[in-house]
Order: structure tokens, then C-alpha cells, then sequence
């Protein structure tokens, strides 16, 4: 899963969503053997040539400027998140030649604080990879009551939400619209690999769920791109049943994102959740053992 690969592929696999009719391009009635747009007509709706286009697509050529890029994006109809994508893919090659071993990821002392604030509201520090690198009480309890709160802790056993929602039951179960999250997971996960193109781990990580997930091996394969910053998910928890919930993504940098989880005021999901982080209480078991062991970290 190198840069030349990717991009490659994410231009085809866009290229042959993207039907004539969609853009203005004449048929004239003709019967086509393939979905999608030409790469000839691709290239004239970019201001390219054919030939350019087509050195790029098939992986000869990592060359293309910004504006050409640029130019791509909107014959192509990217939205932003997918433009910026396409420009990591664009400058995969460059990086490569001066790319250093990804540093360990690590739970700031700064995060940390705000994740003990943040007491009444379910909340997770995820890595890049989606590996969960701590979790509240209420966000163990929302997410993944089945697990040991105390496994973010431990680097090595660390839970994956990607391969929870697709390999876990617990987790399927917890979303009525399972397809709906699962495609946001895998649409986010492809931005990571446009701006990680070296990471073995993640690598690792795709190709596992490659083999074990079909429905995860065919999103991928359909190089749909998204943001995770803030959705709506219908959820069905085992012990407060269903309530809806907004997650949004809180990121300050390169580094790891917090994910929070909100309810409407006056709400039954509110209401839902206020009752599980009774039950929480209840339990009072403790989610982070000694932080000398929390800041160790794996990449």
C-alpha cells in the first residue's frame, strides 16, 4: 500500500463513479463497456492531456503539481476532505525519501486532564490507527463494557474501534445503522493512510481486516473518503437501550483526537446515559490503573 498504489487507484475508483451524465459529457447513446468516465474525457474535463492523466492514473508519474491536483479534484467533484486526500497521495512519493519511523503514541498529561473533566460526558483518546489509547468511565461503559476498562493501558492489548465495529458483535450490535458507521470508520481511516503512507502498523491493520471483514475488504476498495468530525448515530446499548447520540472528533494537531459523545438536553438519550453513568458509579471500578503505566505507549 504505497503512495504510487493509492493514488492510482483512488483516481480510478473515482474516475468510474463519476458518470457522463453527471458532468455534461455526450453519449450520443453509445453503450459502454465500463462504468464511469473515459480517462480521455476525465483528462479534458481537468485541462490535461490524455496521456498525462493516464501516465498518472496507471503510477508512472508522481510529478503533478498542486494546480494539476487541484484541477483533478474538481473534474472529479472531491469534496474537501477527499481534495486534501488526493494531495497527500500526491506527495506520498516526495515524503517517502525522508520519512522517519512513526514516534509512539503517548496520553499527554494535558489530555489526560481533560478526559478526567470531561466526567459526565462518554469520551475516548483514539491514535491514528483508531487504537484506543484511554477511555473515561462512561466512555468504557457507552462503547465497550464487554472489554477490561484497564486494556488502553496495556500497549499491547490495546482495543482497535476499527476492528470493533467490523469484528466485534457487542460493538456491531451497539449502532441501528451499523453500514452507516462502519463506512465512516473506513472513510477516515483512508485519510490517515494518505497522510501515513509508511506505516506498517497500519498496513498490518488493513490487510487483516481485508481478509477477515469482506464488507470491510469492499469499502475499502471503493476509496470513499471522510472526515469523522461530527455525526449522528441511533444506538442500541445492552443495558439503557436505545438512545442517539452526536460524536464529534476534537483534534489539536497531529497527534491523538478525542471523541466525545452528546446528547439533546431534556432528551430519553440523555436520560439513557445519565442512567448508565449511575451504573458506572455503581460499579466504581477504576478505568486508568497507575500513570506510570498509562504514558507508555506503542507505535
Amino acid at each position: 500500500m504505497n503512495g504510487k498504489s493509492q493514488l492510482g487507484e483512488f483516481l480510478q475508483a473515482r474516475r468510474s463513479q463519476l458518470r457522463p451524465e453527471d458532468v455534461g459529457v455526450p453519449t450520443y447513446g453509445e453503450r459502454r463497456r465500463v462504468p464511469g468516465l473515459r480517462r480521455e474525457e476525465l483528462a479534458l474535463l481537468a485541462g490535461v492531456s490524455a496521456s498525462y492523466y493516464t501516465r498518472l492514473e496507471q503510477g508512472h508519474s508522481l510529478s503533478a503539481s498542486a494546480e494539476v491536483l487541484d484541477a483533478i479534484a474538481r473534474a472529479l467533484r472531491l469534496d474537501e476532505s477527499e481534495r486534501r486526500y488526493l494531495h497527500d497521495l500526491g506527495r506520498a512519493d516526495r515524503k517517502r525519501a525522508r520519512s522517519r519511523r512513526p514516534a509512539p503514541e503517548r496520553l499527554t498529561d494535558a489530555t489526560r486532564q481533560l478526559l478526567d473533566v470531561l466526567a459526565d460526558v462518554p469520551a475516548l483518546v483514539l491514535g491514528r490507527r483508531s487504537d484506543v489509547l484511554a477511555w473515561n468511565h462512561l466512555g468504557h461503559a457507552l462503547f465497550a463494557g464487554h472489554l477490561d476498562p484497564g486494556a488502553p493501558y496495556r500497549p499491547t492489548q490495546r482495543p482497535n474501534m476499527t476492528r470493533l465495529v467490523f469484528l466485534d458483535s457487542h460493538t456491531r450490535d451497539l449502532y441501528a445503522d451499523w453500514p452507516s458507521k462502519a463506512r465512516a470508520v473506513v472513510g477516515n481511516l483512508r485519510l490517515v493512510a494518505g497522510r501515513h503512507p509508511d506505516d506498517a502498523a497500519l498496513h498490518a491493520l488493513v490487510g487483516e481486516l481485508s481478509a477477515k471483514s469482506t464488507e470491510f475488504a469492499s469499502m475499502w476498495a471503493d476509496h470513499r473518503v471522510k472526515a469523522c468530525t461530527v455525526a449522528t448515530y441511533a444506538m442500541r446499548h445492552p443495558l439503557v437501550g436505545p438512545l442517539t447520540v452526536v460524536q464529534q472528533t476534537l483534534s489539536q494537531g497531529p497527534g491523538p483526537t478525542l471523541v466525545v459523545t452528546t446528547t439533546d438536553t431534556g432528551s430519553a438519550s440523555r436520560a439513557a446515559l445519565a442512567l448508565l453513568a449511575q451504573a458506572v458509579r455503581q460499579d466504581n471500578v477504576p478505568a486508568e490503573p497507575a500513570r506510570t503505566k498509562s504514558r507508555t505507549g506503542t507505535g
